[in-house]
């Protein structure tokens, strides 16, 4: 997606929601989800090390979330991503968990046209936000997020917005 269609994008979306929201309200949101998140599901984790998806994934995990890295492909499977175990679905990775968790936040490193899919997934495993990455925009995944009463974010990326949020990790109770 090039810059131009993503600006009609993000215009068409801002239309339909009745105007562009507020910088300190998405700022605000972004906050609560990153502090009020504990577990991320990355779905598009690439074991690659060039991928931005592995950078993120690493920046997270750093910073103290518990990641579950998503990504079908059998050398993902095999392999992991980043020497995490990684999962076939988002369904898979919920599962996984100890009961009474669950996935805080799934963070989409896919192409658009397949985000109303995982973001259907995402209420599916009962998660409580769903964060497309920059360049990911989709209004059918944003009303399905809507309609769930899910926090929701697109053409976003928490390793950029977590330092200028001043977020330093899971527990940080930095104001925005």
């Amino acid at each position: 997606m090039d810059e131009q269609e993503r600006a009609r994008l993000r215009a068409a979306i801002e239309a339909a929601e009745g105007g562009a929201p507020e910088p300190a309200a998405v700022d605000a949101l972004m906050h609560r989800i990153l502090t009020e998140a504990r577990t991320i599901a990355i779905v598009g984790a690439s074991p690659r090390p060039d991928r931005p998806s592995h950078g993120v994934l690493r920046t997270l995990a750093a910073a103290g979330w518990q990641i579950l890295p998503v990504n079908p492909a059998p050398e993902a499977l095999r392999d992991g991503v980043a020497g995490l175990p990684c999962f076939p679905t988002l369904q898979a990775a919920a599962v996984s968990l100890p009961a009474g968790e669950r996935i805080d936040l799934v963070d989409v490193f896919r192409r658009s046209e397949e985000c109303e899919e995982i973001a259907r997934d995402a209420v599916g495993v009962g998660a409580a936000g769903l964060w497309l990455q920059l360049g990911v925009i989709s209004p059918a995944a944003a009303k399905i997020a809507a309609d769930a009463g899910m926090n929701f974010v697109q053409d976003r990326c928490p390793a950029i917005e977590m330092p200028r949020l001043g977020i330093s990790g899971p527990n940080s109770r930095a104001s925005a």
